[in-house]
């Protein structure tokens, strides 16, 4: 491998790794909140349960994706320098929104949130989880302007060899972003949907004493998943307007339409290779879409069968079927990423500064090493927070510690020498 390949492969996995976290983040903060509202409004027992043993999962993948996140602003100036100084004042703009604004303040008001069970006023409980979920989509939204421009870049001037901002509106309002935007939160929904489903049936197979509450468990998970489907199914293919012609080409994958592309662009920008590697293109669109359908299918089918009381309590194959469907979203929108990011290359903005231009002054072996190093944290963060979570999922609502404290109970005494 040459160097550049090196560094997109190391960019790749990291990015790829946050992602999966990130995924189930938004998916989950929107159920917990949506479970918390019902229980405030009511006063059920079993959904503020629901809403603690939920919580405990979501905080435990929240945690664990801040890790992996911390590192993906280390690798652009340590593997991507080009890029930050050809384009950093312009897409480098959202990112600071997105980390001054919706990443602290989620942070911030998620440790409220923790820590404030039977403290605050049920009310304000409640708001404290519902300002988290509009921050991370806030979070996300801001990412999504980021990789929006590079995609397609808007609203800027080159201005001494590099890029500057002069219309911030047309960057946020770029349809690069904004449909891409609404496309990954469908599949956030889908994937926190399965995975509460996916959890609730593994219970329902095992025959826990917790029947009640992974039944309504189970139906809110189908309910969110189903619909969001068709919401990333819908952006999915409005985003196909907004596309590279030569992502086109590369997933349409005929001869014809690639020389096509090939010709339009070297008609635009000088002799050299402007495709996308076709097989990447066409195999992560082809593993999404096909995914997708399969989600589709068993989210429709599970909601007829939840209309039957028997079958929710007792169907074990349809169990064992949601249960075995729970990694199906993650791997779906990985092939998605792949989709999207490989279809930009050979650029990093595209039209304006290849991948090649875009890295730093490193050497093959230290891209090597920094590999090597990041792939073994990651690796080992991915591991623990997927122990973590299928520990924590099977002991079930009765283990939980998110919230268990009373207000009246003391707390244990500090240590005194």
């Amino acid at each position: 491998m040459e160097t550049v390949d090196l560094a997109r492969l190391q960019f790749a996995l990291t990015a790829g790794a946050h992602f999966l976290f990130v995924a189930l983040t938004l998916g989950l903060a929107t159920l917990v909140a949506v479970v918390q509202t019902r229980a405030t409004l009511t006063g059920s027992p079993v959904h503020m349960r629901m809403t603690r043993f939920w919580g405990q999962l979501y905080i435990i993948n929240y945690a664990m994706g801040i890790v992996t996140g911390l590192v993906m602003e280390f690798q652009l100036g340590l593997s991507w320098s080009g890029l930050t100084e050809y384009a950093g004042n312009v897409f480098g703009s959202a990112l600071a929104i997105e980390a001054l604004v919706a990443f602290f303040i989620e942070s911030t008001f998620l440790g409220l949130w923790i820590f404030g069970w039977n403290k605050l006023n049920r009310w304000a409980h409640l708001a404290l989880i519902w300002i988290v979920t509009l921050t991370a989509y806030a979070s996300a939204f801001w990412i999504m302007i980021a990789n929006g421009f590079l995609q397609n870049p808007v609203g800027h001037v080159v201005d001494g060899g590099t890029l500057r901002l002069v219309d911030f509106g047309a960057m946020v309002a770029n349809p690069a972003a904004q449909v891409a935007f609404w496309h990954v939160m469908g599949g956030a929904m889908i994937t926190g949907g399965f995975f509460m489903a996916g959890v609730s049936a593994y219970h329902l197979r095992k025959r826990t004493a917790e029947q009640d509450f992974f039944r309504k468990s189970l139906r809110l998970g189908i309910g969110v998943a189903l619909p969001a489907t068709f919401v990333t199914a819908t952006f999915g293919g409005i985003s196909f307007d907004t596309m590279q012609p030569t992502k086109i080409a590369a997933w349409v994958g005929s001869a014809e339409r690639l020389a096509e592309a090939q010709a339009e662009m070297v008609a635009r920008l000088g002799p050299g290779d402007y495709l996308p590697p076709v097989e990447w293109v066409r195999g992560g669109g082809l593993t999404m879409v096909i995914l997708l359908v399969v989600m589709l299918l068993v989210a429709a089918a599970s909601c007829v069968l939840m209309a039957f009381r028997p079958v929710v309590r007792g169907f074990r194959l349809w169990h064992w079927l949601l249960t075995a469907m729970i990694p199906v979203p993650f791997v779906t929108v990985i092939a998605g990423w792949i989709f999207r990011e490989m279809g930009r290359q050979p650029w990093a903005v595209y039209g304006l500064l290849k991948t090649a231009d875009a890295m730093s002054s490193v050497t093959e072996t230290q891209m090597r090493f920094s590999i090597i190093a990041f792939a073994s944290v990651f690796s080992v963060l991915i591991l623990i927070n997927y122990w973590l979570l299928a520990r924590h999922a099977r002991r079930g609502p009765d283990a939980v510690a998110l919230g268990d404290r009373p207000i009246d109970t003391p707390s244990a005494p500090a240590l005194s020498f």
